[in-house]
């Protein structure tokens, strides 16, 4: 039997007895396990550990999910809360449906490098046996069906930064629309460019590892446009151009969302590794998992710096989105840095994420949780990082590969929603606004005991 493979059931065995399994029951359970290892070998066992890694991952960023819909429920009014966890929870819904439907072999279709092929509908039972070559010859295996779920919950990361960004006025059904053509067909298309053999990573050479621009500049550069259309909130700009602070109401769900999503994105770019079954692929996943933590640290505290040198008060809302913005702008290539570049791009981040937040406001580009300036401002920055360390990529296609997915992405969101508006209107009317849209679209309140304001 192959020695490593005898070494790790040595190791499970040894872990059951640590839970009071007897001598003699671990003797017996080494015999069945050894038994039963013996026929296998060392290419299924890393196909097995490839596969379970990629779920385990994908899984992780799923919960990015639970991160989203926190922190968006805290950092709304009251009165707007179970509107935007009805958002959340169908977003994901209807990503998951739409890329097993259209979005998953648009991204991955061999039809051209400009435009995806019209395969339709994800066969279960084509997939169900396949293996996908990580990377090289002598490359690890895993399951394509686990490349389907590891990439269906990135989509739906996509479109839970629109959300917030349109958070407390804009209509449910009209956010669900178009959720369906976003997960359906604007992002598979652009990923297919960078990710799916496209032009942007044949022709340009775009690096992206896990997606600062494929992923957190895409589902920005919607949430832009929909804003621009929909407008900012009632109240939040005065006439002399003063800005109203409108508070969250539940700033520890906040700060929960937020360190659910700083765990979720272990997954997020650890699973972008795409294997750890051996030597190099575990090194390169530890060290992605060093330098996102980094990242996000440098961030989290270069924001909260910012804060305090320009308001003289240590800001909460401020530190999750500095968080967030160096878990951003080292998602294009968390490999490739040392630990303390990494950290120094996650600064970067958090810095860029403060001022961009005071000068969309100045430009009355209302966003009540930051999602443009952490995915958008910080996802540009993420795809440039990329340069100081990664010396096969290019300013030339790094540039190119923001301008495309930015120009996709924000001109079809802004026809998509022209086109809503005319049928049936992006935004609730100031009355639905200053009653909440959980009453008005949701008949219920998150708090009902609670006055709210």
């Amino acid at each position: 039997m192959n020695r490593s493979v005898m070494k790790w059931l040595m190791l499970a065995v040894g872990a059951g007895a640590a839970f009071g399994v007897s001598a003699q029951e671990a003797e017996v359970m080494v015999e069945a396990a050894a038994e039963v290892a013996s026929g296998i070998s060392t290419a299924e066992l890393a196909y097995a550990l490839d596969t379970f890694y990629f779920l385990v991952s994908g899984a992780f960023v799923m919960w990015m999910a639970a991160g989203f819909s926190m922190l968006e429920a805290g950092l709304v009014r009251s009165k707007n809360t179970v509107e935007i966890l009805t958002k959340n929870v169908a977003l994901f819904a209807t990503a998951c449906i739409m890329y097993l439907l259209i979005g998953y072999n648009f991204m991955y279709t061999e039809a051209g490098m400009y435009f995806p092929g019209l395969d339709l509908i994800l066969s279960m039972e084509d997939h169900a046996a396949d293996v996908v070559n990580a990377g090289g010859e002598d490359a690890p295996y895993y399951s394509s069906l686990s490349d389907f779920f590891f990439q269906v919950v990135f989509v739906a990361t996509a479109m839970s930064i629109v959300s917030g960004a349109v958070a407390e006025r804009m209509k449910l059904w009209a956010f669900l629309g178009f959720a369906v053509i976003m997960t359906g067909f604007i992002y598979p298309i652009q990923g297919m460019w960078s990710w799916g053999g496209g032009f942007l990573g044949e022709t340009f050479g775009y690096s992206d590892y896990a997606g600062s621009g494929i992923v957190h500049l895409c589902g920005a550069a919607a949430a832009l446009a929909l804003v621009i259309l929909v407008g900012p909130r009632k109240g939040k700009y005065a006439a002399d151009g003063r800005v109203n602070p409108i508070p969250g109401a539940n700033l520890p769900l906040a700060a929960l969302g937020m360190f659910i999503l700083w765990m979720g994105w272990f997954g997020f770019n650890g699973g972008s590794e795409l294997a750890v079954a051996s030597v190099d692929s575990a090194n390169n996943v530890a060290r992605v998992f060093v330098n996102t933590n980094m990242a996000a640290s440098g961030g989290l505290l270069a924001a909260l710096l910012m804060a305090k040198f320009r308001f003289g008060k240590a800001d909460l809302t401020m530190a999750i989105n500095g968080a967030l913005a160096g878990l951003v702008a080292i998602t294009a290539d968390p490999l490739s840095p040392s630990a303390g570049l990494a950290t120094l791009i996650g600064v970067v981040g958090g810095v860029l994420v403060f001022v961009s937040i005071l000068f969309l406001d100045k430009l009355k580009i209302d966003d009540p949780v930051g999602a443009i300036s952490v995915h958008g401002t910080v996802g540009i920055w993420g795809v440039l990082a990329v340069l100081l360390a990664n010396g096969d990529a290019t300013f030339t296609g790094q540039l190119v590969g923001i301008a495309v997915i930015f120009g996709w992405t924000f001109g079809t969101t802004l026809i998509v929603g022209l086109i809503f508006k005319a049928i049936m209107g992006l935004r609730v009317t100031e009355e639905e606004e200053a009653e909440g849209v959980d009453i008005v679209e949701c008949g219920m309140e998150a708090y009902p005991e609670f006055k709210q304001g």
